[in-house]
């Protein structure tokens, strides 16, 4: 399982044109071969007038379904070049098509490549890419001393509280990157003379957007 990885949160679209051939590349989140097919097949109906669909897909947290494809341009100068764009900003869960309509002008093996590069490039620009982090829900359940002390603790570690119940006991639940999962814990138990109950609720992924926490199953 990774600690972090990058992926697509809002997909979306670029276009490029070199020598009056447009390239158009749509991005699309996927998180099964299922949907990586499923999102190909719509481009390829949606552009259906174009000369090349040419595609690239990466699901899975070891990249186990890895696939692209030419789909009629010259071997190697459109889906390998797409692949490596991707691999190379590190970006799982993703499928990228790029339609092309020809313009007339051949652009050698040579444009081709920089053209597929640069249009994925482009659609990337205009998607909304995250940085998903593996951690836990922590809940920590207290008497009123020792809130005060827990709420130090997590605003002086930027842990999220995600939920507050307050009864005769205090019960936070914190969102913990699971690298400071430890550290947190020894942290809250120390600051608490040991007083301080913690359970580990679940596993989540989660992302910072404009300083609100999203959760993800995975």
């Amino acid at each position: 399982m990774l600690e972090r990885y990058k992926t697509i949160f809002e997909g979306g679209q670029g276009e490029i044109v070199e020598k009056k051939s447009r390239f158009i590349a749509t991005v699309r989140l996927v998180e099964t071969e299922e949907e990586a097919l499923a999102f190909i097949e719509e481009m390829k109906k949606k552009y259906w007038d174009a000369r090349h669909n040419c595609y690239v897909y990466s699901v899975g947290m070891n990249r186990e379904y890895t696939r692209c494809s030419d789909d009629g341009e010259p071997s190697g100068t459109a889906g390998r070049p797409m692949l490596d764009v991707i691999l190379g900003e590190d970006i799982y869960n993703v499928a990228v098509v790029v339609t092309r309509y020809f313009g007339g002008v051949l652009l050698g093996t040579g444009g081709l490549v920089r053209a597929y590069s640069k249009a994925v490039q482009e659609g990337l620009a205009n998607s909304r890419v995250i940085e998903k982090q593996y951690g836990v829900s922590l809940e920590v359940i207290t008497d009123y001393t020792g809130i005060g002390k827990i709420q130090y603790i997590a605003g002086e570690r930027k842990l999220p509280v995600l939920d507050s119940e307050y009864t005769d006991k205090v019960a936070l639940h914190l969102l913990v990157p699971i690298s400071e999962l430890d550290a947190a814990c020894k942290a809250i138990t120390e600051g608490t003379n040991g007083r301080a109950r913690l359970s580990k609720e679940k596993d989540v992924y989660f992302a910072v957007l404009d300083g609100e926490v999203h959760l993800f199953e995975r």
